[in-house]
């Protein structure tokens, strides 16, 4: 992960380890690994019961270089997923693994995926980052050539959530520090 660079004074001796951290651990920090997030990813509801992934998964990944944030987001419904009161009752959100600039709050630049297995179905669209509902911010609402217009992701909507169901969400965006 990348860090603030040091701020070199005058007649300060230069070292290979300084020469190391500041130089090539910077730049190996661009190409390295993606972090996971999967133990701390939130699955929630604005409002009423919220989800629970139960014996489903959920795989959340995240490469963060300078403030720039790319993240991956996969929940697999198990058979014992609950997915909350449902309804517009329980808008979902989906926590980020950085907190998100303030500015960025509403706008609808993330993709998504829900993948409905029974009926061999994707509908694509796109979120909107949000800097409510997490400490982290979080990714909510969606958008579909069929609503065309910002609508709830819940137990129902953009189709009714069961066993084997997938969500997947990807995007970049820029972290607040």
């Amino acid at each position: 992960m990348t860090f603030a660079p040091r701020t070199w004074v005058v007649g300060e001796v230069v070292t290979a380890a300084l020469m190391n951290q500041e130089i090539r651990d910077q730049f190996n920090s661009f190409f390295g690994a993606w972090t996971d997030y999967s133990g701390t990813f939130v699955w929630g509801a604005e409002t009423g019961t919220a989800p629970a992934i139960g014996n489903g998964t959920i795989v959340a990944r995240y490469l963060k270089v300078g403030r720039s944030v790319d993240y991956i987001q996969r929940l697999t419904m198990g058979s014992t997923t609950t997915y909350g009161d449902g309804g517009s009752n329980g808008n979902y959100y989906y926590s980020l693994p950085a907190a998100p600039v303030t500015t960025w709050s509403g706008h609808k630049t993330q993709y998504v995926i829900w993948r409905d297995e029974s009926a061999s179905l994707n509908v694509l669209g796109v979120g909107a980052v949000s800097t409510a509902n997490n400490a982290n911010g979080s990714l909510r609402q969606i958008s579909t050539p069929a609503t065309a217009s910002a609508a709830f992701w819940d137990s129902v909507a953009p189709f009714t959530l069961a066993a084997t169901d997938i969500m997947y969400h990807h995007g970049r965006y820029e972290a607040a520090a």
